[in-house]
This record gives structure tokens, C-alpha cells and sequence, in this order.
């Protein structure tokens, strides 16, 4: 599966874009400016998708790919 088909899948499950993960993830504290901060580790992502969203572990750690900007959309 591709990167952009596990964000169309999360975006299908629960109603959120790429960019409003982003968005969520500044409001709590995991970014600033645009940027993972140093503290965050791919746990604590993981761990709010899964309570917050019910995402599965696989697309949890593609939301933090793209927070980290391991990953962008289109790839």
C-alpha cells in the first residue's frame, strides 16, 4: 500500500485530512512551528491516534511519518 493510500484511508475513517492532523497535533503540543518537537517520540503519536481516532498501529505510525516529515502526501 502506498503512503497517499494509507492517508486516504485514515482521511476515510475519520473524516480528517493530512492538514488537520497537523492542525490537532499543534493545538496538543506535538509541533511547533511546523516541527515535531525533540520530546515527542513516535509512541506518544501513536498512542493519541489510537485512543483519539481508533487508528490501528500501521496508519498511526503513517501520521507520525508525515509529523516527523519522514513522509509527505503524494509519496
Amino acid at each position: 500500500m502506498s503512503f497517499q493510500a494509507y492517508l486516504d484511508n485514515i482521511q476515510k475513517k475519520t473524516g480528517k485530512s493530512a492538514d488537520d492532523f497537523k492542525q490537532i497535533a499543534e493545538q496538543k503540543g506535538f509541533l511547533q512551528n511546523g516541527e515535531l518537537k525533540t520530546s515527542v517520540k513516535a509512541g506518544d503519536i501513536v498512542q493519541w491516534l489510537k485512543d483519539d481516532f481508533q487508528l490501528g498501529h500501521g496508519h498511526a505510525m503513517a501520521i507520525y511519518a508525515l509529523l516527523k516529515g519522514i513522509k509527505q502526501e503524494g509519496d
